[in-house]
């Protein structure tokens, strides 16, 4: 069981370590989500609530999100639609560029 847990920790370390995009690749695919991610006091209209702004956050945390959303594991229809186009490469780069950028 020991040596189990060793592997799996072993591999999941190195997946997170692959895991690393490009910030600037990331800028341009994320362009669309500054429109409500990177401004404040932004609302969504249904369901309604504040919509966060981005900068500063994790990568692995911006990775996540985008891939349960595209997954359908995480619920919000306008998400689920921006996540659906977006390939692996393209989430971690998206990841990378707001773990890249401060909130103002």
């Amino acid at each position: 069981m020991k040596k189990i847990i060793c592997l799996l920790t072993t591999l999941v370390i190195a997946n997170l370590a692959l895991a690393q995009g490009d910030s600037g690749i990331g800028k341009e695919k994320a362009f669309t989500c500054m429109g409500c991610h990177g401004q404040a006091g932004i609302r969504n209209a249904y369901p309604g609530y504040r919509v966060p702004k981005l900068g500063g956050q994790s990568a692995e945390y911006i990775t996540i999100a985008l891939k349960a959303y595209r997954s359908g594991e995480r619920s919000h229809p306008t998400m689920q639609g921006h996540a659906a186009s977006l390939s692996d490469e393209d989430i971690e780069h998206i990841g990378a560029y707001f773990a890249s950028i401060q909130n103002d």
